[in-house]
C-alpha cells in the first residue's frame, strides 16, 4: 500500500468544537492573553477546538465595555456559527449588584437561545469566578444561576466552592486584587479539567454519565 493510501485509510477524527462565553476572565486581562486564559489552558488540556467570545465587564446583565450582554455576545460572536460540540457560558461575576431573580430569567434566556440554535449541542454553565473572598452578594448570583441551571436540566459548576488563596496570594492574583495571574488561570484551568471529567463532560470515553443541575450541598 503506498504512504498516500495509508494516509487515506486512516479515519480522521475531529477535535470536539467547544465555545466558551465570558467575561475578563475568560478573554483575558492585563498581562493575561485570550490565548493563556484558563478557558484556554483548559480546551489544550482536553483537545479541544477553541472559540472564545464576550468581554470585559460583561455577564448575564451587566455590559461591560463592549456593551454587551452575554445573550447580545452569544447572538453577535457565536450564533452564526456551524454548531459546536460544547457550550460552556461562565460568569456572573460582574452580575453581583443585578437582582438575583433578573440574573435566572437572564441564564434561562440565553440558555434558551442556545437550545434554539443548536439543539444537539452540549450547554454548561459555570458560576462567578472569585480569586478572593467573595462579598455576599456573589454567593447570591451564583445560587441564580445555580437554580437556573436546575430549572433548565444543564450541568452547573461551581468555582466559589474552591479556596483559590492560600499562602500565595501574589502568585495567583494579579496586582488589581481580582484577576488572576498566568498561574491563576492554570489552578482554574486544572479545576474545570478535573470537574468536567468528574462529571461526565469532558469528552473523555470512560467518564460516568453527566449530572444535571446543582452539585449537591
Amino acid at each position: 500500500m503506498s504512504e498516500t493510501a495509508r494516509h487515506q485509510a486512516v479515519p480522521q477524527v475531529r477535535p470536539p468544537v467547544v465555545m466558551f462565553l465570558g467575561d475578563s476572565f475568560t478573554v483575558g486581562s492585563g498581562p493575561v492573553a485570550e490565548w493563556d486564559t484558563y478557558a484556554a489552558g483548559t480546551a489544550r488540556s482536553l483537545g479541544w477546538q477553541l472559540i472564545t467570545a464576550g468581554g470585559a465587564g460583561t455577564g448575564y446583565i451587566a455590559r461591560g465595555r463592549i456593551g454587551r450582554t452575554f445573550e447580545q455576545s452569544f447572538a453577535r460572536q457565536l450564533a452564526w456559527r456551524p454548531a459546536p460540540d460544547l457550550v460552556v457560558v461562565s460568569g456572573g461575576h460582574n452580575d453581583r449588584r443585578a437582582r438575583p431573580a433578573g440574573v435566572r430569567e437572564a441564564v434561562l434566556r440565553l440558555v434558551g437561545n442556545v437550545r434554539e440554535r443548536w439543539p444537539l449541542a452540549r450547554i454548561v454553565l459555570v458560576g462567578p469566578i472569585w480569586i478572593d473572598t467573595a462579598p455576599k452578594e456573589a454567593y447570591r448570583t451564583r445560587d441564580a444561576i445555580a437554580s437556573a441551571a436546575w430549572l433548565a436540566g444543564v450541568p452547573f459548576l461551581d468555582p466559589l466552592t474552591q479556596r483559590w488563596i492560600r499562602d500565595d496570594r501574589t502568585r495567583v492574583l494579579l496586582s488589581d486584587g481580582i484577576h488572576p495571574t498566568l498561574y491563576g488561570h492554570l489552578r482554574l484551568a486544572r479545576w474545570l479539567v478535573g470537574t468536567l471529567r468528574a462529571r461526565g463532560l469532558a469528552g473523555d470515553a470512560a467518564a460516568p454519565p453527566a449530572l444535571v443541575g446543582p452539585e449537591p450541598s
